[in-house]
């Protein structure tokens, strides 16, 4: 299984929305919660590339973008193959 990782906020609705799609699909994921922890800000503008927006995702320490990608990968079928899943 893919390693998952992803920047949230308390208050974010698309980040609520990009758990949820992993919660249904089983998928454990790291949170760092970029409110809440010194230092996730910075880490996050470092991994994504200077993208300001939440949540930023990554799948095995590739950047996958916010919830409109995730949500995209999935419906194109790409979401289980990134996840290391039999589609």
């Amino acid at each position: 299984m893919a390693e998952v990782e992803i920047y949230t906020t308390a208050l974010c609705g698309y980040c609520q929305r990009a758990k949820a799609l992993l919660a249904r699909k089983g998928v454990a994921y790291a949170e760092y919660a970029v409110d809440a922890e010194p230092g996730r800000l910075d880490e996050m503008l470092k991994r994504a590339k200077g993208r300001r927006t939440v949540p930023q995702i990554f799948i095995d320490g590739k950047a996958i973008g916010g919830s409109d990608d995730l949500q995209a990968l999935e419906a194109k079928g790409h979401l289980d193959t990134l996840l290391g899943r039999a589609p």
